[in-house]
């Protein structure tokens, strides 16, 4: 499996130090007693690895299963025939621990004295961890060890431990081997904790059931909530159950971890080479780990099962997750630059376009200003489960018309890492799931905001809320789900819109080209006009709200406004490209395309006859998008305002506050050109749907016999705090809804 192979280059090459922790499952037979065949094959790979360099540490289990063992010859040894027929009592805990613990250090004495490799005993229990002092006299202690080339072996003192129970009982620091050896690969910081059983790794249900198949990489998003485990250990505490929460507990702290087999006798020297073998548990597997592995279906069913959960929450606690996520985004910006300048610094290595290089920059105080724009977000009334309208059907039948969010959504979008926030934070606030595909360009930027914002996510919601998919070769197999994806909006060329319409069932949200369009008219006052212009067009070139086409109304010509505007734009930079009017009149070379996003220091300007002439133009050359007009006389103003069929329309206003922030609207997913669901700037608004609710008290229809319609529209009245008459059970007057 390639997959495998590159996550085990991730984490093994730089691997040192290492926590081996062996079951009681591999140390012992079915019968109870030593397995020695398998014991001595663990200290064959110990002894290579100790001559290799590696500093190992070996975490053993099986002490109060060999005690109870020989505990039970024993008493069967000094037992009378009177004696076996009576009913026979389990054997103390503890004194079995106290026997095999002496016996299984004698074992591991032998078999590594025949190595000559020497190893050391270290028992500790729950409480000694909570002494500082004895914490840091461990570690010493160890550091001692390894400086020696011992093997310290540590085990439990189960002998002398404070718990009543002390295979059963989870409280405390520690509560079994498996949790000691995360325990002592944190504390000890260790490179890499191995746990060997006696399966090959964790599988997606009991390992007996032929339909199971072995996880190679753990992704908690993904597989936390689908794995069935079996029955626990047959001799020990808690099997696999009490393997994974050891490895999630390391892993997310930080200490990569591989569950594997301790049966087979190289597995441990397969791991450090680099072998794909057990199941690997680390805390940025959900980044490098290719989306195939994690199945497009498996992510848009973890983005709607989390989107559910999502909404079950109060809308304080809604709040409460976007509040998180704007200091979380605080709290790691110097981390998340270090990222984006990586992506910056690839681009412009590459020769990609000034422009798209601007986009893909996070420039200085962006992410402060991305981190407000959430808090202003979390602070507006919660657009989810509001009446939008409420009917009164039939006396004490009252209908409700709600705001409900739209389900999951996958947004492909441009190299642009600020819209992965501005998208995600609307997904949170409209209660939708999502699915995220950046631009390959941004590549590093987006997976740490990826990370910082999911990390960010209350557990009770699942970071599986919001996916993020890193191959494109993806993209056609979750333009399939149409069973589990409710909205498709790709953000990008025409081309790109087209090609994912004729790809999909799942309805389009299309965000075309920003060629927008500023009309100067005859009427203008030209010092605005040039204020505006200069604005749309220099503010954020990049921008698909910045100005692409300049009309002029030809009257402006023998003026001298035409001239006075063309030498405002040249001196700020721009390069003037004219349509067949333009580029004879003033000398220019001539555009290939009126349909053109230049997207950079650049634009066309057409000369034409009339407010007519300029709404023809932007019908036959624009994209729908943004379009304005210059112009005092406001009869040709509102010409313009009706007649432009694009999404946003303006009157002496520039372009570029076509924008959801700017709109009021706290952040957008994009500027729909669609006609259909949303148009213009998308905000939490244009992520919802409607539900329906009827609140009845036993009616039926039978015929529509034993019903009289009434149809009131009631919306004003419970708005303002009154039930009418007719669904209140009392007769006097309105009552309070609250």
């Amino acid at each position: 499996m390639n997959g495998g192979l590159d996550r085990s280059r991730a984490f093994v090459k730089d691997v040192k130090r290492i926590v081996v922790k062996v079951g009681t499952a591999v140390v012992t037979r079915s019968d109870g007693r030593l397995a020695l065949g398998r014991l001595g094959a663990l200290c064959e790979q110990i002894k290579e690895m100790n001559s290799e360099g590696y500093e190992v540490i070996l975490v053993s289990s099986g002490a109060v299963g060999i005690g109870r063992q020989r505990l039970r010859y024993r008493k069967l040894v000094n037992s009378s025939f009177a004696d076996l027929q009576k009913p026979q009592v389990e054997m103390d805990g503890k004194a079995c621990a106290a026997v095999g613990q002496n016996s299984l250090m004698a074992l591991y004495d032998t078999l590594f004295s025949q190595l000559d490799v020497t190893s050391a005993q270290l028992l500790v229990t729950d409480n000694d961890f909570r002494d500082k002092e004895f914490r840091k006299q461990l570690d010493e202690t160890v550091k001692s060890l390894l400086s020696l080339r011992v093997i310290p072996i540590f085990n439990e003192n189960d002998a002398v431990s404070t718990r009543k129970a002390p295979y059963e009982d989870s409280s405390g620091i520690f509560w079994d081997n498996d949790s000691l050896s995360a325990l002592l690969a944190l504390e000890l910081k260790a490179d890499l904790l191995i746990l060997l059983s006696d399966v090959e790794g964790l599988y997606s249900g009991p390992p007996s059931d032929p339909r199971s198949k072995l996880i190679h990489t753990y992704i908690k998003e993904k597989h936390q909530g689908e794995i069935t485990f079996g029955d626990k250990s047959r001799v020990g505490r808690g099997g696999m159950t009490a393997k994974v929460k050891a490895a999630i507990n390391a892993a997310y702290a930080g200490v990569p971890v591989v569950i594997t087999s301790g049966y087979a006798p190289e597995n441990i020297i397969k791991v450090l080479q680099g072998e794909c073998i057990g199941t690997l548990f680390h805390q940025h597997a959900h980044l490098w780990t290719p989306v195939k592995d994690f199945g497009a279906r498996a992510m848009a069913v973890a983005a709607r099962e989390s989107s559910r959960r999502l909404q079950a929450l109060s809308s304080q606690e809604r709040r409460k997750i976007l509040l998180d996520i704007a200091n979380a985004l605080e709290a790691n910006e110097q981390l998340i630059n270090v990222e984006n300048e990586a992506d910056v610094t690839a681009a412009q290595l590459a020769g990609l376009e000034k422009s798209l290089i601007s986009r893909l920059a996070l420039k200085p105080g962006k992410i402060k200003s991305l981190a407000n724009s959430i808090r202003v977000l979390a602070n507006m009334e919660d657009p989810i489960g509001n009446v939008l309208k409420r009917t009164e059907l039939a006396d004490g039948l009252l209908l409700e018309k709600t705001s409900s969010p739209l389900g999951v959504l996958l947004i492909i979008f441009e190299s642009r890492p600020d819209a992965l926030v501005q998208i995600s934070s609307l997904a949170i606030r409209s209660g939708n799931g999502l699915l995220l595909k950046g631009g390959k360009e941004a590549k590093r930027s987006n997976e740490i905001l990826h990370k910082v914002i999911t990390s960010a996510i209350s557990e009770t919601v699942g970071g599986g809320l919001i996916g993020l998919v890193t191959s494109r070769e993806e993209i056609p197999d979750l333009l399939k789900l149409d069973d589990v994806i409710d909205l498709v909006i790709p953000r990008g060329s025409n081309k790109l819109v087209s090609q994912i319409k004729a790809s999909t069932k799942i309805p389009v949200l299309g965000h075309a080209d920003g060629i927008c369009h500023v009309y100067v008219d005859k009427s203008a006052n030209m010092e605005m006009a040039k204020r505006i212009i200069l604005d749309a067009k220099v503010d954020y070139p990049a921008a698909c709200n910045a100005m692409e086409t300049l009309l002029v109304h030809k009257d402006l010509v023998q003026a001298g406004g035409l001239n006075e505007l063309t030498f405002d734009l040249r001196t700020e930079g721009v390069n003037l490209y004219g349509g067949p009017r333009a580029s004879k009149e003033l000398n220019l070379p001539e555009a290939h395309s009126f349909h053109h996003e230049y997207n950079s220091m650049a634009c066309t300007i057409e000369i034409v006859d009339d407010v007519y002439a300029a709404i023809d133009h932007i019908h036959q050359h624009g994209s729908a998008h943004t379009d304005c007009i210059i112009a005092e006389d406001h009869e040709v103003a509102e010409v313009f305002l009706r007649q432009v069929d694009s999404a946003a329309v303006f009157h002496n206003a520039s372009t570029r506050f076509c924008d959801g922030a700017r709109f009021g609207l706290g952040a957008e997913v994009g500027i729909s050109t669609s006609r259909i669901h949303a148009r213009g700037p998308v905000g939490v608004e244009g992520l919802l749907t409607t539900r329906w609710i009827l609140r009845g008290s036993g009616q039926i229809v039978d015929g529509d016999k034993g019903v009289i319609y009434t149809h009131k529209d009631v919306t004003y009245s419970i708005a303002n705090g009154c039930i009418p008459p007719s669904l209140q059970k009392e007769e006097n007057g309105c009552i309070p809804t609250h």
